[in-house]
């Protein structure tokens, strides 16, 4: 397609499904169940994380998991005992189980007894310093900041991703895509007001590498953190302030009309 038919082309795309009812049968369902920021944080958190697999199963799986902290994360995270704790025991989705989700649990109570809000973990020293962000800084720089307390399990490191192993990050992505993206449909929260849409990274599963490839907005041939720069990048051409906007275009071309 030539630029101005598939930026058509793609906008439409986004507006058929950046829609309410795409939240129904989608993880974000999940956050969408709570009002308060840090609920929304924590329980976006865990639905991006643990979105492997069908839809349905991960919803399925997110739901038992707050049912367990009586769906009161934030609370939970802080005031937490013994007792609230052992009723984690034997979750599991995958291989995430409950040695990595009483790790998460340790993450969390860590961090909001310093900052009321996550946003604050994935700003690296230089953005306090000067303001500048790039996703790339901040995925490393959450990765070494979720693993810096004493106990964190060998096993669980394989749960959160980051540029330094090439991975696309696609769950964190799409977790930032969440927290930052604000628009009036509805959908993304927006509750992160430090971070821009501008400097996210579009979420690349196997469905959006599909379908951007047979749209040629990937000449790369392997899929790692460089494949999902540069389909931002092309992806930036339609709508620099907010690129990762199209992730919904891709995303319901491949799942829901396999194109």
């Amino acid at each position: 397609m030539e630029f101005l038919e598939l930026k058509d082309f793609l906008d439409n795309k986004v507006g058929q499904y950046n829609r309410p009812d795409f939240i129904t049968n989608d993880p974000i369902c999940i956050p969408h169940r709570f009002s308060k920021k840090q609920d929304i944080e924590i329980a976006a958190f865990f639905a991006a994380i643990l979105a492997w697999g069908q839809r349905k199963t991960i919803i399925n799986k997110c739901t038992d998991l707050f049912d367990r902290m009586d769906n009161d994360p934030y609370n939970f995270m802080l005031h937490h005992g013994d007792d609230d704790l052992r009723r984690l025991l034997n979750f599991k989705h995958r291989t995430f189980n409950d040695t990595d989700l009483l790790y998460f649990v340790s993450f969390f109570k860590h961090h909001y007894s310093v900052s009321d809000s996550l946003e604050t973990a994935f700003l690296p020293a230089d953005f306090k310093q000067d303001g500048t962000f790039t996703a790339e800084l901040a995925l490393n720089h959450f990765r070494s900041y979720f693993f810096s307390l004493p106990d964190s399990p060998r096993r669980t490191v394989k749960h959160i991703s980051s540029p330094l192993q090439k991975s696309t990050c696609k769950r964190l992505n799409m977790f930032l895509r969440w927290m930052v993206r604000q628009d009036q449909t509805g959908v993304d929260f927006g509750v992160w007001k430090t971070i821009s849409p501008a400097d996210l990274i579009c979420p690349c599963d196997v469905h959006v590498d599909r379908v951007a490839r047979r749209l040629e907005l990937i000449t790369r041939k392997q899929t790692d953190w460089r494949t999902a720069v540069e389909l931002t990048a092309e992806l930036s051409k339609f709508d620099p302030a907010d690129p990762v906007k199209y992730d919904f275009a891709l995303f319901g071309l491949g799942v829901e009309e396999k194109f």
